[in-house]
């Protein structure tokens, strides 16, 4: 190989790096934007099973109340 050759393998090479971390950067966008979708859907479900468990909570206590009572007098 002569140095017309090797530096031609070796820009090849860096044009390939290029590409690739230009496509690594497009798919860490995508995963980045995805995250953050996931988050807004998670805490979203959280705040609904944090309802239901409140209101679950509520009842059981309403229903412990009343059958206290109920015992009592």
């Amino acid at each position: 190989m002569n140095d017309d050759e090797e530096r031609n393998l070796a820009l090849e090479a860096l044009q390939q790096i290029a590409r690739h971390e230009a496509e690594c950067g497009e798919r860490w966008g995508e995963c980045v934007a995805e995250l953050k979708h996931l988050r807004a859907s998670t805490d979203a479900q959280g705040q609904r099973w944090e309802k239901l468990a409140w209101l679950v909570i509520t009842t059981m206590l309403t229903g412990a109340v009343a059958v206290t009572s109920a015992v009592i007098f």
